[in-house]
């Protein structure tokens, strides 16, 4: 009975998301963040040849340099810790980015599709690096401009995500707002 009636969600769920032309572009735009995240982080790895190491480094100008960071925790290494801490992170964002495609189906305004697809992508991005080495790569390091962590394309994307759903639910409620009536 329990099977019956998940199905059944599962199946109005899917009907939902292809209906909808905005699932299919923040699928599509999730899949792109993660190709970029792991596309830059081949260029940078094995392209440039970043040095492998904790705190290998290529100077590239005053405020901008590729340095080689372990992350071994999620944003700005928090959480780090061993296999236990790789397993539970994994899980971790393939449950987020579950629910993301969840709600993704769902969604009718662009902003909001948008902010899902760069976190959906983002994390996935770092899952991958996680899974294949247990760590994510980070490298992009702009503490000449006195901002302290290292990131990578996966995070910036993430931080975007969260940036544009927070300006979409700012927007929204802005234009929910009960007018004051004209005199």
């Amino acid at each position: 009975m329990a099977a019956a009636r998940a199905l059944e969600k599962f199946r109005a769920w899917a009907s939902l998301a292809r209906a909808n032309p905005l699932f299919w572009a923040g699928v599509i735009g999730a899949l792109l963040v993660a190709a970029l995240d792991q596309a830059s982080k081949f260029y940078i790895v094995d392209v440039i040849r970043l040095p492998m190491r904790p705190g290998g480094h290529i100077e590239i100008s005053r405020v901008f340099d590729l340095t080689f960071v372990e992350n071994k925790g999620v944003s700005f290494g928090l959480f780090a810790g061993g296999l236990v801490s790789r397993v539970f992170l994994s899980l971790l964002a393939l449950f987020i980015a579950g629910l993301l495609c969840g709600w993704l189906a769902t969604i009718r305004r662009p902003l909001t599709a948008t902010g899902v697809a760069l976190i959906m992508g983002g994390a996935v991005g770092n899952l991958i690096d996680r899974a294949l080495y247990g760590y994510v790569r980070d490298f992009l390091d702009f503490s000449g401009l006195y901002f302290p962590w290292v990131f990578n394309v996966a995070d910036a994307a993430i931080n975007v995500g969260i940036a544009a759903l927070v300006a979409d639910w700012l927007l929204q409620g802005r234009s929910q707002k009960p007018h004051p009536p004209e005199s």
